[in-house]
């Protein structure tokens, strides 16, 4: 289905050079601090979104930025033609903090770290080794690599990936797409089961569905799609971009199932909201079949990016924010769960401060509620329809929390 533009967003489009890829909602904002933001007016709101999880720790953290400020009087860019003296302590410091989540860390085995810069480049990234890995080591027959992926996925806009999205406006326009790519649907660990074969090197999955409205799966999913995977000597993709570093209560998602993936996807919030910071994490005997020549990137583990991602490395290492996520996640999921029983939410859902909402679409839509919130000076995200997602930056006090729901509680009313 095409999306309808209103007249008067369809005109405004045309009046400046801007593309028009996205809709954003009427506000234009000039500074933030912490989890507030001003407009050009003065107005300050509430940010409930916090850059879909890539403000984590708050617009302008101090720490963040003094680190990011002290090297850019040092060095910026070096390109990956040359070392320079931050990209080896980033990568051990990501490595280390990714040890409770990567497969073969149990046993002495540190993981591998591979940088790059946005959330697609680190899934493309994961993708291209997952089949590297099945033809030099699985011994997949050549051109015939499978990797199965979750309908209702989000993993990010490339070619390839809108290839295994189920999301039209996503997919529909941008053919021919790439083939190799299996869609079960998600929480489903025997559909799952059912699609592996001897041709897949991969399964592809977010902890938990972000995009698709914070989407949780079943409590034994995670562990049963572990063992589908070590059966089939498959790779478990997981890509934690919005899921990790702390949003959750717990520095990755994975850990609230106890399970390691053989590669994590990072981005996001390990940026801090200062710059675009991504990565892949993972067994070093997997990671390990990039060669020089066989992938890279000119910005990938730049000075500055590894300056900041040591600095949000240290942020979580102390566990104070997944501490906050799931204190405040608890306080926040509780009195959501009230305005389900009372009528004014169909359903909420989630895990730390993280949650997705859904509104009887006789009501009103997502972006509908949305526009409610920003009027009474709170800014959310609609997706799919009557549903809208809540994800504030960890550093949140609880009484902003509170405020913003009773403010939700109005919008809703």
């Amino acid at each position: 289905m095409t999306a309808t533009i209103p007249a008067a967003d369809a005109q405004a489009a045309h009046e400046g050079p801007l593309a028009h890829n996205y809709h954003p909602l009427p506000v234009t904002l000039t500074s933030g601090e912490g989890a507030w933001v001003r407009d050009v007016d003065g107005r300050t709101y509430l940010d409930l979104l916090a850059g879909y999880s890539a403000l984590n720790f708050g617009h302008r953290h101090p720490g963040l930025l003094a680190a990011a400020h002290a090297q850019l009087d040092r060095l910026t860019l070096s390109s990956r033609a040359f070392d320079h003296d931050l990209l080896h302590p980033f990568a051990a410091a990501l490595a280390d903090l990714a040890r409770p989540v990567v497969a073969g860390a149990e046993h002495g085995r540190t993981p591998m770290v591979l940088p790059m810069n946005t959330g697609a480049e680190a899934v493309e990234t994961a993708i291209k080794t997952a089949r590297k890995w099945g033809y030099d080591v699985r011994g997949v027959a050549p051109e015939r690599a499978t990797i199965v992926v979750a309908a209702g996925n989000f993993h990010g806009r490339t070619t390839t990936i809108v290839s295994f999205s189920t999301d039209p406006e996503a997919r529909e326009g941008f053919g021919p797409h790439t083939p190799g790519f299996r869609i079960v649907p998600f929480g489903d660990a025997e559909a799952l089961r059912a699609a592996v074969d001897e041709t897949t090197v991969a399964v592809l999955l977010e902890p938990i569905q972000g995009e698709q409205g914070v989407v949780v799966p079943p409590e034994g999913y995670w562990p049963a799609v572990r063992q589908i995977c070590t059966d089939a000597d498959a790779l478990l993709i997981a890509d934690e971009i919005q899921s990790g570093l702390g949003r959750t209560g717990t520095t990755f998602a994975l850990e609230l199932w106890g399970v390691r993936a053989d590669l994590i996807t990072l981005g996001k919030a390990l940026g801090g909201g200062v710059l675009p910071v991504s990565a892949v994490v993972g067994r070093p005997d997997v990671l390990g079949v990039l060669t020089p020549g066989t992938h890279g990137s000119t910005f990938g583990g730049n000075p500055l990016a590894c300056a900041v991602g040591l600095a949000v490395v240290e942020e979580l290492r102390t566990g104070a924010h997944q501490e906050r996520a799931r204190n405040l996640g608890a306080h926040l999921h509780a009195r959501l769960a009230t305005l389900v029983d009372t009528g004014l939410l169909v359903e909420s859902r989630g895990v730390g401060l993280w949650a997705g909402l859904d509104v009887d679409p006789a009501r009103m839509t997502g972006r509908e509620l949305c526009e409610r919130l920003l009027g009474l000076g709170v800014l959310a995200k609609d997706t799919h329809g009557s549903t809208i997602r809540l994800a504030p930056p960890l550093v949140i006090d609880a009484a902003d929390l509170d405020l913003a729901v009773d403010r939700l509680t109005q919008a809703l009313r």
